[in-house]
């Protein structure tokens, strides 16, 4: 018999300045006419960056976000490329390889190689194997390797941030077909990449966050 999966932890009391800092985003920006699980990502997005820009950047599927929030209910792994991301999940222990993760050179060719980051996708995914749910906010090389593996996952948050290949790696999640969150610039990082995990742990199946 299987042993049933923990429940997650509770949520602790909204503090007055987030409340109000969710009454200053709703005034600026009317997102009601959004699905339940979109809008609570968009928002949440929006306010770890206090960037309305990324109501009209991130890319998001209704389907594809009670599919990652389904897993998580049901106890699936959470994965972080980095130790910001898995820090700001705040109500889910994340599992995050990279600092047992080396690095590879590149072969005489210039490939081959492995960024530690890419090096600890390979590493949790010896851990946690299919059906987790996996949140890059840094390094697109991760989200590269999560691609090239098969990982099979219950949900991608792709949101790494930078000027080399961020915009392509999530150009490239998007063309996979994975359920997934990503935005189409150069922008990103860590804090939003919880932000729109965190999202999800939050918000309640009524729609009911804030």
């Amino acid at each position: 018999m299987s042993t049933p999966a923990p429940a997650p932890a509770p949520r602790a009391a909204v503090h007055p300045i987030e409340q109000e800092s969710f009454a200053v985003l709703r005034r600026r920006v009317d997102l009601s006419h959004l699905p339940a699980l979109t809008r609570a990502v968009v928002e949440r997005v929006v306010h770890a960056s206090a960037d309305l820009s990324y109501v009209d950047d991130l890319v998001t599927d209704e389907a594809a976000l009670r599919r990652g929030q389904d897993a998580l209910r049901a106890g699936a792994p959470v994965v972080a490329d980095v130790q910001m991301v898995a820090a700001g999940i705040t109500s889910r222990a994340a599992v995050c390889r990279v600092r047992e993760a080396r690095a590879t050179p590149p072969d005489g060719d210039g490939r081959g190689g492995l960024t530690r980051s890419a090096a600890a996708v390979r590493l949790a995914f010896d851990e946690v194997g299919p059906g987790a749910v996996w949140v890059v906010g840094c390094a697109p090389t991760a989200l590269f390797e999560i691609l090239s593996r098969g990982v099979d996952p219950a949900l991608v948050v792709g949101l790494p941030v930078g000027f080399v290949c961020a915009a392509e790696s999530k150009l490239a999640l998007r063309e996979s077909a994975l359920p997934a969150v990503s935005n189409v610039s150069e922008k990103g990082g860590s804090a939003v990449a919880a932000a729109a995990l965190n999202a999800l742990l939050y918000e309640s199946p009524t729609g009911d966050d804030l």
